[in-house]
């Protein structure tokens, strides 16, 4: 499919459901581009609509394109949000005047967590975590790969996890990326798990903090947070 007609189903697709936000990259398991790409895996876990049910974990997709990753290496995340134009998913935009933006359901920010998952998504190790503005596509999000961990081969099981429980409403997302992680030997996971809420069989009507902004840009990753996830301080 030629990029602007890819991109013209995108249009039609975010006009059918309700546009939030989305792991960009690394590609999510039906994420843009990929196959099974339906327009909704920027959801909420627990949204249904007549074709569709966003299911934990993953949205409830099936394995998607594989991202090669390393013990060691950043990571840097991006986001896809409503409104963003060829130009905007083709390169990372920078931060723009306010008058000047594409919208983005950010539900004024909260809390994202990242993690990895060796068992296909039944458990998860987290590796970094960004509060209060996070996501917006207006910005690169910076995540470290622990340099400790062991690889991970085994087909469909590898993931590259992003969740996020938001500020202004109780809506929790959850987007997994499929990987080929390149480890070390007796290497060992982080201890911490990450946040699971807001659906059935779980902690419900929970929000975390943000900074209140609901369409446009935030200031983006607090250098405090960059720093400490690049340091591996929540992968403990």
């Amino acid at each position: 499919m030629k990029f602007t007609a890819a991109v013209l189903v995108l249009a039609t697709l975010l006009a059918s459901a309700t546009a939030h936000m989305a792991l960009l990259y690394p590609t999510p398991r039906g994420g843009y581009g990929t196959k099974q790409y339906n327009g909704r895996v920027h959801t909420w876990i627990g949204y249904h609509d007549s074709k569709w049910t966003q299911k934990f974990p993953c949205g409830g997709y099936a394995p998607g394109p594989i991202t090669k990753m390393k013990a060691g290496q950043t990571i840097n995340v991006r986001f896809l949000a409503s409104s963003m134009k060829a130009k905007d998913i083709k390169k990372q935009p920078k931060p723009t005047s306010k008058s000047h933006q594409f919208s983005q359901a950010r539900h004024g920010g909260g809390t994202c967590e990242f993690s990895l998952s060796y068992d296909g998504g039944k458990t998860y190790h987290l590796i970094g975590r960004y509060t209060k503005s996070c996501p917006d596509a207006y910005y690169q999000w910076p995540v470290k790969i622990p340099k400790n961990v062991p690889s991970c081969n085994t087909k469909n099981k590898c993931l590259f996890v992003w969740s996020w429980t938001a500020d202004i409403l109780p809506q929790y997302y959850h987007n997994c990326a499929d990987i080929r992680l390149t480890g070390v030997k007796k290497g060992k996971l982080p201890k911490k798990s990450i946040a699971i809420v807001d659906f059935k069989g779980r902690k419900t009507n929970v929000r975390a903090p943000g900074d209140g902004v609901k369409h446009n840009s935030g200031k983006g990753p607090n250098k405090t947070e960059v720093k400490n996830n690049l340091n591996g301080v929540y992968a403990k």
